[in-house]
């Protein structure tokens, strides 16, 4: 019997085998579709419970055989879960439109959303009945069916180019080694980076020491290592990911999503695709979401160019450099660091040990939310790095299953990620709570030395962390609105807000103790760390905008058919915010997954948009105590349980009393006085 078929509380990852994922989905998607079935055949008069509601709880067990598989193409794929994604998700786009297509079910959500206003439906049910309509109406249920067919077609060949994107992203990054064999040719880099190089050739049976494109050995070498042509060869190769003119070559591939999205933008009516987008954003259109980005560009770009010009000096000075290129980067910016603040990463690694860091955010969530977390061995992983826990409320309420995977594998995409195993809904008076996962590349504990985190790593775990309290916390009745299931530039804003409490005393005095001495981080540490916050904030908010500005120059162009040249097309988009001279070999369209593969085209955007929101949500926080348990309850009520049921700004306004000003952000980047 197949294991996904069968119901099951925490999911069964040690019975499941990969040949039991394409039956499971094929098996759950007739499922789902007689439960549709079953709601055009209703011979009741269409209404709120027999249509609207009835259609958010169905595919239920189609969503959690999906969830299961596509989050172990991210976190743990080969080659067989690669091919079964690439025929699977043809059918669940044919599935997918199967049911934003059907006329019958169209015309019974209709019926219920003309009657609204005499229904008196609660805020979330009216909230849900909106979607429900503009979901079916976006993708196309009013269009004739010549129109819907070329909808289909889209549909079917974007799911399968962006698996192949991200496939494509995944072999570039797992196939390029650099293997060092003379040892001083790591000089400059900390012991940690060069054990942790050493036993990774170790497990690959080679002399010396390898350097990889994954985040945890590719960092701490453009950071530290002196070795200035080595840092090259490594820059381009991070650089050159699907622009290689190889079979893995992702050009034609961005070429072709995004003839494909526009495509499919204007046959719904849309002038483009990020028209289409930004019309269920916060931002709207694609017009303000420029204004919002050149405003920010123009406090930004005479910052940077001030600090791009101090580290050019800089690396001047030190070793004679005549034109800072890209892969002098990270590593003058450490030096200059170092020395403006006598702060270096390596010094704050041992007060960071993941362990630490792990316990320090349950603290934290435990003082702001009341949570408790405990580790459980009882729960079944899909690899033995996978911790888990129960998470239960002060009464002991069980609140949500936690899963957190760390550090990089072969088969692990780059970068961190939350993501949810099952939705929190409430249904036959039962609050069905969730399963949520976080999965991050951290430095991997050596034979020597555990696990010791970078600051930046720190800011990640709390980000990622952030996320997953917005899905842990959720409490709304359907599963759609539930959790994360929110504005896209609004989903930010509870991942972004936890990472403000890394910078303070109050907070890092909860876990950040000497791996070996157990002493407290030293207060001037604490203070440096503060300090160096706006440490070439210029710099990294222009990189932000560039990445934004050119997943909207991708996106809000109302020709992408005249692009044949991705390369160019990039260099004319990041013109106005460059700062390096142009690296020929490289490309960052050819492996921006965000965009390309992930959810966030139209709205990388919304990065900077949620930071706005963050900085003046914390600004209410610091006024009144960032443990302050009512500003804590108010967040908790009116934005990490509330999931999508309201607008977003009504729900922030709810909590914050006001509209988000930007100025909070401005001051907290240094970019205007405080």
């Amino acid at each position: 019997m197949n294991p996904l078929l069968k119901k099951f509380h925490s999911i069964p990852f040690s019975r499941i085998k990969t040949h039991h994922f394409l039956p499971a989905i094929k098996e759950t998607i007739k499922t789902a579709k007689s439960e549709i079935d079953s709601i055009i055949n209703n011979k009741e008069t269409p209404s709120f419970k027999n249509t609207i509601e009835a259609l958010d709880f169905s595919g239920e067990q189609l969503d959690r055989v999906t969830s299961i598989f596509f989050n172990l193409n991210s976190a743990e794929t080969n080659d067989d879960i690669q091919k079964i994604a690439q025929e699977a998700s043809p059918l669940l786009s044919e599935f997918s439109n199967d049911v934003a297509l059907n006329e019958d079910l169209f015309k019974r959500v209709k019926a219920v959303y003309r009657m609204k206003d005499s229904l008196n439906l609660t805020i979330e049910q009216q909230t849900l009945l909106d979607k429900k309509y503009k979901s079916f109406a976006r993708n196309g249920a009013n269009l004739p069916e010549n129109k819907q067919l070329i909808i289909r077609d889209i549909d079917k060949k974007l799911s399968k180019l962006k698996l192949t994107f991200g496939e494509n992203v995944l072999a570039e990054t797992n196939n390029y080694e650099l293997h060092i064999t003379d040892e001083i040719d790591l000089s400059g880099l900390p012991e940690g980076a060069k054990e942790a190089a050493k036993s990774l050739a170790k497990s690959k049976n080679k002399e010396g020491w390898l350097i990889t494109l994954d985040y945890p050995s590719y960092i701490p070498f453009m950071k530290y290592a002196d070795n200035r042509v080595l840092r090259k060869k490594l820059s381009l190769a991070f650089g050159a990911k699907g622009f290689q003119n190889n079979k893995y070559d992702n050009q034609d591939i961005v070429l072709q999503i995004a003839k494909l999205r526009h495509e499919r933008a204007n046959v719904l009516g849309y002038k483009t695709h990020a028209h289409y987008v930004l019309e269920e954003r916060m931002a709207e259109t694609p017009k303000k979401v420029t204004e919002f980005l050149n405003e920010l560009l123009k406090k930004a770009k005479p910052a940077a160019e001030r600090e791009f010009n101090i580290l050019e000096n800089f690396a001047k000075e030190l070793d004679n450099i005549e034109r800072l290129e890209k892969w002098d980067s990270a590593y003058y910016s450490e030096k200059l660091k170092q020395k403006i603040f006598n702060l270096d990463d390596e010094l704050l690694k041992p007060y960071f040990k993941l362990e630490n860091v792990i316990n320090g955010v349950f603290k934290v969530s435990e003082k702001l939310f009341g949570l408790d977390f405990e580790k459980t061995k009882d729960i079944d992983t899909y690899h033995e790095d996978v911790l888990t826990y129960n998470v239960t409320d002060k009464k002991g309420n069980f609140v949500s299953l936690f899963y957190a995977d760390f550090f990089p594998r072969p088969g692990k995409r780059n970068g961190a990620w939350m993501t949810s195993y099952k939705p929190q809904y409430i249904k036959d008076g039962k609050n069905e709570r969730p399963h949520v996962s976080i999965v991050c590349n951290f430095t991997k504990p050596t034979e020597t030395k555990p696990s010791l985190l970078t600051f930046n790593e720190v800011t990640t775990l709390f980000h990622e962390f952030g996320h997953a309290l917005h899905g842990m916390l959720a409490n709304t009745t359907y599963p759609s609105l539930s959790g994360t299931n929110v504005y896209w530039d609004f989903v930010e804003l509870p991942s972004q807000i936890l990472e403000n409490w890394c910078y303070e005393k109050e907070a890092l005095e909860l876990f950040a103790t000497h791996y070996e001495t157990g002493e407290l981080i030293p207060m001037e540490l604490v203070e440096k760390i503060k300090e160096s916050a706006t440490f070439q904030e210029g710099m990294q908010t222009l990189r932000q905008i560039s990445f934004g500005l050119l997943d909207m120059s991708w996106h809000a162009n109302e020709s992408p058919e005249t692009i044949t040249n991705v390369k160019a097309y990039e260099s004319k988009a990041f013109s106005g915010t460059k700062l390096y001279p142009d690296v020929k070999e490289n490309c960052m369209s050819t492996a921006f997954s965000h965009i390309f593969q992930g959810g966030y085209s139209s709205g990388y955007y919304s990065y900077k948009w949620a930071e706005v929101l963050d900085a003046d949500a914390f600004e209410y926080f610091k006024q009144e105590g960032i443990f302050n348990k009512k500003v804590a309850d108010k967040f908790k009520d009116n934005v990490l349980s509330k999931g999508g049921t309201e607008n977003p700004m009504t729900l922030y306004k709810q909590f914050r009393g006001q509209e988000p000003k930007p100025e909070a952000l401005l001051k907290r980047s240094g970019l205007i006085e405080k």
